[in-house]
This record gives C-alpha cells, structure tokens and sequence, in this order.
C-alpha cells in the first residue's frame, strides 16, 4: 500500500507558539469530525505562551500529551498522520535541520522517518516566509514528502491556512470514515 492509499486510526496535532496556535481548539474539532479513533494533541514547549494546554484538552476526543512517559505514546508513538499546523519559523527550521530537542518535534521526525503522512502548516509573516532559511527549509521537507498547506495572506502577511484547508489535507487518511 502506498503511502498515499494508507489510513489511520490515529492523528496528531502538533502545534508550535505563533499567534495562530490561538485556532487550536478550532482545528482540534476539525479533526476529531473527521472520525479518528485517536486524536492526539502535542504543543511544542512555546505552545504554552499562546495556548493553555486546558483549552486543548476540553475539546472532546481529544488526548493532549506533554510527556514522553504518557501512556498514550508508550513505548512508542503509534503510527498515524501528523498535523504540524501553526508551525512556527523555529520549528520549521528545527524540523528541516533534525533537530527534535522537544518532545513535538521528536514525534514529528519519528513519523518523517517512518515515512507516515506528515502535514506541516506554516505559520508565518511575509518577511518570515520570505527568509532564505524558511525557503530551504519548506523545500527540504517537501523533498522528504512531508506536505506543506502554504499560509494564506490576508492583507497583513502571510498566516495559517483557513482551518478547511488543513483539515482537508489530513482527510484523505482517516481510518474510520
């Protein structure tokens, strides 16, 4: 089965500390309509400055983990599709250099070497998006088969995709439909 006809039981959501990790909640709806058995919550350590990781948890169906000894990823992450959506400049940076100093990205490189469906959502101004690290960065990944869902501008730069566009690009690979 190729990776493109691959489904999934599981999700994750791994979201970074931009602005746009506010829409968390939002996003989290999204994808426990989809129907996944799992839905997994993981905010990078900055996450925390822009999201209480309790406004993730409410949202029903959803397991927010923020440590490695969670039941929920032991001994090892279960395979499933990865959201990475706000991704932040840091953490499209760190992802592309493999570097998983946090607990988010190691999961995310994990699914990047499993070669499990991995979805990164940047979100990120003009000037960001525009940064010659940012740019080798978004190839790199793409060159490794993670799917990028651009941010969309809407007049004050560039920012997270609308909620349906990420959500639509992590439908295809629901297990339960």
């Amino acid at each position: 089965m190729s990776s493109t006809d691959e489904v999934f039981d599981v999700v994750y959501m791994v979201l970074s500390g931009t602005t746009t990790a506010a829409r968390g909640p939002e996003i989290l709806r999204g994808l426990t309509a989809l129907g996944f058995h799992t839905v997994i919550a993981i905010p990078t350590p900055n996450a925390g400055r822009v999201i209480a990781p309790r406004e993730l948890a409410d949202i029903e169906g959803t397991q927010v983990v923020e440590s490695y000894f969670d039941l929920a990823i032991r001994p090892r992450p279960p395979r499933g599709v990865v959201l990475f959506a706000p991704c932040s400049f840091n953490s499209l940076n760190k992802l592309a250099h493999g570097i998983a100093d946090n607990l988010a990205l190691s999961v995310v490189a994990e699914a990047i070497g499993r070669h499990t469906p991995v979805i990164v959502g940047p979100s990120l101004n003009a000037p960001l998006l525009d940064h010659p690290q940012a740019r080798a960065s978004l190839g790199t990944l793409s060159d490794w088969g993670v799917t990028i869902v651009p941010p969309v501008d809407f007049g004050e730069g560039p920012r997270l995709a609308p909620t349906a566009v990420l959500i639509d690009a992590v439908r295809p690979y629901v297990g339960r439909r």
